[in-house]
Parts: C-alpha cells; sequence; structure tokens
C-alpha cells in the first residue's frame, strides 16, 4: 500500500492485563485501516499516542505504508530499544530451548548496555548486567524480580536509545564491537561472535517485520562475520591406551567411580552426546544372552537432556527434555555396542539393581546425573593420569572428547560415513566437515589403488 492520507482517527489506548505483564496498545485508523502499536508502559504508550495527536493537529499526512506521521520516517524514534528487546524476547521464547534462550539474554544485554545513553552512576555496572541478563530477558523471571533490580530495569527503560539509534551506521558500528568483545576489551572467540551477531541478525528482522524499522542495519556479505570451523581437532582425540588410563582411573574412584565408568565408557564406544546418554532408561539398553557367542549389545537413543539451568526451562527443572538434535521429536536410532561395552553396562545394572524404568546413569539421590559431577570426574581424571605435557594440550579436554575419539575411530575402521552418521545422528555432510581431517590410516592402500592404474601409454613420435 503506497501513498498518504490526511483520513486520521486516533483511539483510545488499551489495556490489556495478563498473567506476566500488562501490555497498552495504542490504536488509530488511516482510511479505515486500523494500526496498532504496543508498549510496555503506560508511559510509553502515552508518548507515543501524543505524537500522533500532535501530527494531526499540525495537519500531517500519515504515510500508508507505514501508518506513521511521514516526518517519521520510520517508527523507530517511537520505540525504545529495552522494550522492543523485552517483546522481542518474549515472542522468542516459547520457540526456543532453554541454552538458545540463555545465549539470547547474554546478547540482548551487552547490546543494551552499548545503547544507554549514560553509563550507570547510581548503580554497579556488574549489577545492571545481572539485572538484564537474568530477569530482563528472561521471561518467565521478570515479573518476580526483586525491588532493587525492578529499580535497575526502570533507569535502563529511561536511558535507553531509541530504535533510532540502528539508522546510525556509527552507532551500529559500535554495538557489534561490543558484541565481538570481552569484559576486559579483548576479542571473543569467532564462534561467540558469530552466534552474538545471529541472535542480533534475528532480531533486527523481528523489527523489520514488525514495521519498526525499515531494513535490516546489519552488515552483510564477505567479512560480516569471522570464518569458523567445525572440524575437529586431531589432538584432542584418544589412543586406546590413553583412553584406557582414563577410564580405568575412573572405575577405581572411590565415589560413583562405577557409575561414571559406565557413563564414558557408553560414550567411547558408542559416540552418543552427553545429554542422550543422562536420559537413557535401562530399557534402551538390549543386552544378549549371557552364553550368546556375539556379545554386541544395541543401545536406542530416543531423548535428550541437556543441563541448561533452572532459570531457563519451563518448569524450572535443571535439565530440559527434548528429541534428538536435529531431528523429529519422536524419532529414535539404534547404535551397536561393542562387547566390551556389552560387559561393562550388564555389570553396571547389575551392581546398581537397575530395572528397566529406571534411569541407567543416575546421580546419588537417583534423579538425574549432573553435568558437573560428569565434568569435575573427567578433569579430576585428566590432572591424574596425563602427563603434563598431555594435561596443557587438547587431548581429551571435553567429555565431548570422547564421542569425537568414537565416531573418528569407526571412520577409521571403514565403517562407510553414511552409516556412521546414521549412528552419530548427523548428516554425512556434517559428519566430514567435522570428522574428514581425521581420517587416516589408509594411505598405503590409496597409493597402491592410484600405482595400480599405471602409467600412461608411450606415444609414437611422428615424423
Amino acid at each position: 500500500m503506497d501513498g498518504t492520507t490526511y483520513n486520521v482517527k486516533i483511539w483510545k489506548t488499551a489495556v490489556y492485563k495478563g498473567q506476566r505483564k500488562t501490555t497498552h496498545t495504542v490504536r488509530w485508523e488511516l482510511d479505515g485501516r486500523e494500526w496498532r502499536a504496543p508498549f510496555g508502559t503506560k508511559a510509553l504508550a502515552d508518548a507515543f499516542r501524543s505524537e500522533l495527536v500532535s501530527a494531526t493537529r499540525r495537519g500531517e499526512a500519515f504515510s500508508l505504508s507505514t501508518g506513521r506521521p511521514v516526518s517519521h520516517q520510520s517508527g523507530a524514534s517511537a520505540v525504545n530499544w529495552y522494550d522492543f528487546a523485552v517483546q522481542f524476547t518474549d515472542a522468542q521464547w516459547h520457540r526456543t530451548g532453554g541454552n538458545n534462550r540463555k545465549n539470547t539474554s547474554k546478547a540482548l544485554m551487552t547490546t543494551t548496555v552499548a545503547l544507554l545513553r549514560t553509563p550507570p552512576v547510581a548503580f554497579r555496572p556488574v549489577d545492571v548486567r545481572t539485572a538484564l541478563r537474568e530477569f530482563a530477558f528472561n521471561t518467565r523471571r521478570r515479573p518476580d524480580a526483586p525491588p532493587e533490580v525492578v529499580a535497575i530495569l526502570k533507569w535502563v527503560e529511561r536511558n535507553a536509545l531509541t530504535m533510532a539509534a540502528w539508522e546510525d551506521p556509527t552507532k551500529v558500528e559500535e554495538v557489534l564491537r561490543a558484541l565481538d568483545s570481552k569484559l576486559d576489551g579483548t576479542r571473543a572467540a569467532a564462534s561467540s561472535i558469530k552466534r552474538n551477531r545471529r541472535i542480533l541478525n534475528v532480531a533486527m528482522e523481528y523489527a523489520v517485520t514488525h514495521r519498526v524499522l525499515r531494513a535490516n542495519p546489519l552488515p552483510k556479505g564477505r567479512g560480516a562475520a569471522p570464518k569458523t570451523s567445525s572440524a575437529v581437532d586431531k589432538r584432542s582425540l584418544l589412543n586406546p591406551e590413553q583412553a584406557a588410563r582414563l577410564l580405568g582411573w575412573v572405575r577405581r574412584r572411590p565415589r560413583g567411580g562405577q557409575r561414571l565408568h559406565a557413563f564414558f565408557a557408553t560414550m567411547y564406544y558408542a559416540g552418543p552426546r552427553p545429554e542422550e546418554v543422562v536420559a537413557m532408561h535401562v530399557r534402551d539398553v538390549r543386552l544378549p544372552d549371557e552364553e550368546a557367542e556375539d556379545q554386541w549389545c544395541e543401545l536406542m537413543f530416543h531423548m535428550a537432556q541437556p543441563e541448561v539451568g533452572k532459570n531457563w526451562t519451563d518448569d524450572g527443572e535443571i535439565h530440559e527434555q527434548r528429541g534428538l538434535k536435529g531431528r523429529a521429536a519422536d524419532d529414535t536410532r539404534v547404535v551397536p555396542g561393542h562387547p566390551s561395552l556389552t560387559r561393562i553396562l550388564r555389570a553396571h545394572i547389575q551392581a546398581e539393581d537397575l530395572r528397566p524404568g529406571d534411569l541407567l546413569f543416575q546421580g546419588e539421590k537417583g534423579g538425574l546425573l549432573a553435568g558437573s559431577v560428569i565434568r569435575r570426574a573427567w578433569r579430576t581424571a585428566r590432572t591424574e593420569v596425563l602427563s603434563p605435557d598431555e594435561f596443557a594440550s587438547p587431548l581429551g579436554k571435553r567429555v565431548y572428547d570422547l564421542r569425537h575419539t568414537c565416531l573418528t575411530n569407526w571412520l577409521n575402521d571403514g565403517v562407510p560415513p553414511a552409516q556412521v552418521a546414521e549412528w552419530a545422528g548427523n548428516s554425512v555432510p556434517v559428519l566430514l566437515a567435522i570428522y574428514a581431517r581425521c581420517i587416516s590410516g589408509h594411505l598405503q592402500d590409496l597409493k597402491q589403488r592410484i600405482l595400480a592404474r599405471g602409467d600412461l601409454p608411450e606415444v609414437p613420435e611422428t615424423g
């Protein structure tokens, strides 16, 4: 719809009181078409409505494409950044998982601090960041913010720039520099920069869709974000002797050693993600008869329960229950378990006296095995087992490196990539992008194949 009109009617502000927040919506009509602009506070709604009334009294035309007075090149000047960021947070909350919510909050926190008119004087900067990260951009916790946090957020709202700041290229560059840096001013990791820019880009597209901005102000094309590599660092992979030493030390650990040994062995031999292992039940393991010659077992994965923190889940639990990564909610995958894993899991189930409906790997109180326990045990094992040079290297630095080692071993053993991808829960392109550099042991065979092709035949010279 193009053109302008002077046929304007401005209605009374509508107030909607929900369970968690109150929305004040300014309503007006242009040539019979109704327009709306929601705000988080009455003051902001009244200010915007006053601008519309003033424009009509000045005899100013309204744009039929934006719904705003033509003097407003966009609606950005009327929308406070903080209010927009809160609205964006609420719109995204039920569409995303806990980790995504947490990362979005961190990115919006940094952006908001960069868009303040003045730095905080009455409040400590760390308190401002905490209030933004833990309450302002947390849909579930915001209504329960304590009084001191509410005071900080009211100050932020008053001191935040409007969305018109995004029309200033200098300010956009300033915000991006803040997102690309740590608190000490040093450059953040490339993966963090890329994630923060991706989140901000989603927010800008949301602003464009809701006609707050005319166009996405973030730079596009080559160089807009740093390059990152998903390939596994070969130095992080464990050889069989190193894996045996680490898992052996865990097994001898006085507190929960046998349980954690079985957990790490599952990752080493079957290659699941940690959040998939903690979600397993005893019935998800199919063990062969003890008398059977073929002692391979089968593991079924159909659920993941990543640890995201109780502040970021819908139910306040530390773990979030969801389907397998990159698959339909009810999808499953079956992975063969090495005979060594069969023996380990059978002994673990018998020692713990587990029933089919029980969690396969439980915490000390019977609930889900905590990520902090898993990481602490693995970190201590590396400290006790590895040499100082090995400990300082990337060798097995993360628990996830057990999965990387397993998948690499399968590829090096000649298992077709399509089959490895199926067992790992990846696509073949993703699998090869991550592990292609780690495939080894086939060089001599490949050389022989090339030699078998022979040299070019001699071509007689012509006179």
